[in-house]
Order: structure tokens, then C-alpha cells, then sequence
């Protein structure tokens, strides 16, 4: 599905994700350092509107619940044979040390406009490789 990074994907109507960077914090000198670690919090929202004949209230909460279970998927799946992530996350010169759903508020919707938002927070913690 399309994820815009901080706004609504151009052209797009819901079904669609939102990718914001929340909170940074380091430990010690900059993370420019190499020698320092950093954790990094990005919320994904999970936008559901009225598509592919999706129009109730439950199904759009349907539709935005499943959204939410790729998302968890993708941060945080792991390939049962070897215990590494299904998804790696590739900057070079790091590695990502560990991985956490910080928080899940859930769903909100818009009555008024026919969308569920469902909101999750997932934070990344990186090391220099």
C-alpha cells in the first residue's frame, strides 16, 4: 500500500499508510560518532477509508486492524529458522540491535468523513556496525 512520509500520499485516497519519525534520543556524542548508540521511535498510521467496497464502520475498522497487522509484520517479524528479522532495515555502516512496538493507541475514527486511523509506534535501536 502507498505510505506518505509525514502527509497523505499524492493522489492517493485511503487505503494508505503515514510514516512519521517521532523522538531521537542518543547516548553520549553524536551518532556521527560511530562509537554511540541511538534510538529511533516512528509512528506509522494506518488510514482506512472507503475502498474496494469497504463501506461500514466495521469494515473499515476491519480494514484498518489488518493494516496495523502488516505494519507490526514488517517492524517486527522474525524468520523462525534463524531467528533474523524478515524485514532487515539496510544503513550502512549500522545495525539495528532491537526492535519494539513502543505503544498502539488503536483506532480513531471520522464519522463525518468515513476514515479509521489506527495509530502505532515503533521504536529501532541502532549501533554502529
Amino acid at each position: 500500500m502507498p505510505v506518505g512520509r509525514g502527509h497523505k500520499p499524492v493522489g492517493v485516497e485511503p487505503p494508505y499508510y503515514l510514516l512519521y519519525s517521532v523522538d531521537t534520543s542518543l547516548s553520549g556524542a553524536p551518532f556521527t560518532d560511530l562509537n554511540e548508540d541511538a534510538s529511533h521511535v516512528y509512528q506509522v498510521t494506518s488510514v482506512s477509508g472507503p475502498d474496494a467496497g469497504v463501506i461500514s464502520s466495521a469494515g473499515l475498522l476491519d480494514q484498518a486492524e489488518w493494516m496495523a497487522d502488516k505494519a507490526r509484520e514488517v517492524f517486527l517479524l522474525r524468520d523462525p529458522a534463524t531467528g533474523r528479522w524478515r524485514y532487515p532495515l539496510t544503513v550502512p555502516g549500522y545495525k539495528v540491535m532491537h526492535r519494539e512496538l513502543d505503544t498502539e493507541p488503536g483506532g480513531t475514527s471520522d464519522p463525518t468523513d468515513g476514515i479509521i486511523s489506527y495509530v502505532q509506534r515503533f521504536k529501532l535501536e541502532w549501533t554502529p556496525a
